[in-house]
């Protein structure tokens, strides 16, 4: 029998329904794990600090032989280790990833991998391409995520401002410097004698002064961040000094933003010698006060059709038990209190179900409490999709209200299909759809949204 926790929040929710979390225990006994992540397919990557990957199933079941074990090469301990992967956008195809881990002399190294030939669920330890080396003065304060921009599809790297305390040397505002910030790199491409590219976009191309693989400025140690593809956005969980955990939101259209390191902690100031102007710095849409041991972990907007109450939510967590939940159209926030754990990631399989990573071993799935099949019939049991699972044709039909707009996304979140129309009932042809689960979002003129899963065989 699996273990459900459960804590009510002792706020209120704004929205439709009052949110209340719930972790079930999903599988452990892993060292030290820091990250989880799916490659397309139906396993689960998870990624201890040592410097060893593992597979899951989404059984919980843990391969015995480790996707990859680099913990010769990795410095691990503290803030080190091998803190991040990303698989590329077509790895089904080139089976190529990467890796964020601190070298043996505890610096940053950002390198590529491939998985064996012979075997989908082992890789190549000695396929390593090293990109970028990033020197690191102080032991902590080294970021950890890398992500792949869902349209763009460049590699983000969140680099935090080098350690220490207060960000003594201003290291996040120094355009001459990439930590304290966040990179965008061209994986598939090669320039300037490295094994990457920049992107023709980047925001400060041409200025002497500025590193070109700069992407944003003025981040503390922006630990876990992720993509929100239905928006093409990016949250940022950008850890405080000793008064403010903040969180971070942008559209990836956004270029050269600062994010007002050590300018500001959180909405607060912090040093502002030197500083620019406010008026020249993004301030966080939520920052909370620091507790005395905590660190905001950075999350990811429920896109699920699981659990109505989650729908629309950012569900973040603190590295002390917290863990909340933050509205991203209101920016109502609840803290949904704290959990036996400690929180340094989540992950997010490819049926959009939602984990969280516990640095003692141990990973949960995360549940809501309101499921999409028992919202009131005004928001769910309107919608009517006919057949489902469907082959060449599928029928939409609302029977209270009138569609507005109406999109279909796959499980990596690309917009497979969008219109916008004045009906109550639409007709589509999927026999160009591949064959999978796919996400349907209608809004009505009415206000409503609706998410619902729709399978194609």
């Amino acid at each position: 029998m699996k273990n459900i926790l459960l804590l009510i929040s002792a706020f209120f929710c704004l929205n439709a329904f009052s949110q209340t979390i719930e972790l079930e225990d999903f599988a452990d006994g892993f060292s030290s794990p820091l990250a989880l992540k799916n490659a397309g397919d139906e396993r689960l990557f998870v990624v201890e600090q040592g410097g060893v990957i593992k597979i899951v199933d989404l059984n919980g079941v843990v391969n015995s032989t480790p996707f990859l074990d680099i913990q010769s090469i990795v410095n691990a301990g503290g803030e080190r280790g091998l803190l991040g992967l990303a698989f590329h956008p077509e790895y089904q195809t080139n089976g190529r990833f990467f890796v964020h881990y601190s070298n043996s002399s505890g610096d940053t190294q950002i390198s590529e991998f491939s998985v064996s030939t012979s075997n989908p669920d082992i890789a190549n330890p000695n396929s390593e391409v090293m990109l970028l080396t990033v020197s690191q003065p102080f032991s902590n304060h080294n970021g950890g995520t890398i992500a792949f921009g869902p349209q763009d599809g460049y590699l983000y790297i969140g680099l935090g401002d080098g350690g220490g305390g207060g960000d003594t040397n201003n290291n996040a505002q120094n355009p001459t410097l990439l930590i304290g910030k966040l990179l965008r790199i061209d994986i598939d491409t090669q320039s300037g004698g490295n094994n990457y590219g920049i992107p023709s976009d980047n925001p400060f191309i041409g200025d002497p002064n500025t590193r070109d693989e700069i992407w944003a400025t003025g981040l503390r140690n922006p630990f876990r961040f992720t993509m929100d593809p239905e928006t093409n956005s990016i949250w940022i969980g950008d850890v405080g000094q000793n008064a403010r955990e903040e969180v971070n939101r942008a559209s990836l259209t956004q270029a050269g933003l600062n994010y007002g390191w050590r300018c500001y902690e959180g909405n607060a100031p912090f040093n502002t010698s030197g500083c620019p102007d406010e008026s020249e710095l993004t301030f966080p849409v939520f920052d909370y006060s620091w507790n005395g041991g905590g660190s905001v972990i950075g999350g990811y907007v429920y896109r699920g059709a699981e659990w109505a109450d989650l729908y629309y939510q950012y569900i973040f967590a603190d590295i002390d038990g917290m863990i909340s939940t933050l509205d991203i159209e209101s920016l109502s926030y609840i803290n949904q209190g704290q959990f036996p754990g400690t929180w340094v990631g989540f992950g997010e399989d490819i049926y959009r179900d939602y984990y969280i990573v516990n640095l003692g071993g141990s990973i949960s799935k995360i549940k809501g409490t309101v499921p999409e099949m028992n919202i009131s019939e005004n928001q769910s049991n309107n919608v009517i999709i006919y057949p489902n699972p469907a082959n060449d044709i599928v029928s939409i039909k609302l029977q209270t209200q009138v569609m507005e707009h109406l999109k279909i996304s796959d499980v990596k979140g690309s917009i497979i299909y969008t219109e916008t129309l004045q009906s109550n009932q639409k007709q589509l042809n999927t026999s160009s759809f591949a064959k999978g689960m796919y996400f349907i979002t209608i809004t009505t003129k009415q206000g409503a949204k609706f998410v619902k899963k729709l399978m194609i065989k």
